[in-house]
């Protein structure tokens, strides 16, 4: 049986290894010890801040094998709908394909609806086909095109 908890300071190597292990991750994470210093900042910006959930799941003997963010938008639009953004979605490797990520996104669904969210949204590139397959396979829909400006 797996746990899902709010990360903590001792998650942030392994979290940061996670987000790193795949193309793309690789080409813009910096696996390094001790963290790099950048990633202890945004999590304790993210840690500090009630709207903001940084979550980990637990194997049985305690690794982490899997992580996500969840951010809670208020707004305006849509009679003042509160919407959760889920981001930074991974499982370890070595976990893909045994049901964990439906059961951590049912789990971070779940959290939305407690906070009173209408609409859960996310994002993910265009190039994680299998990323892409597993949303649509959870009922999320490819509804809005998006964009980014690099700064």
């Amino acid at each position: 049986m797996v746990q899902i908890r709010k990360a903590e300071r001792k998650d942030l190597a392994a979290i940061v290894a996670m987000l790193a292990d795949d193309q793309l991750g690789l080409s813009r994470e910096v696996v390094s010890d001790p963290v790099d210093a950048r990633y202890v900042e945004a999590f304790s910006a993210i840690d500090a801040d009630p709207n903001q959930l940084l979550a980990v799941v637990l194997s049985e003997a305690g690794e982490v094998i899997g992580c996500l963010q969840l951010s809670f938008l208020p707004g305006l639009s849509r009679l003042g709908l509160w919407r959760g953004q889920i981001e930074s979605v991974r499982i370890a490797a070595s976990q893909r394909g045994s049901g964990l990520g439906h059961e951590m996104m049912s789990w971070a669904i779940e959290e939305c609806r407690k906070r009173g969210c209408g609409l859960v949204q996310l994002a993910s590139d265009k190039r994680r086909e299998d990323a892409l397959r597993f949303y649509e396979q959870l009922g999320f829909e490819a509804s809005h095109e998006g964009f980014k400006l690099s700064l």
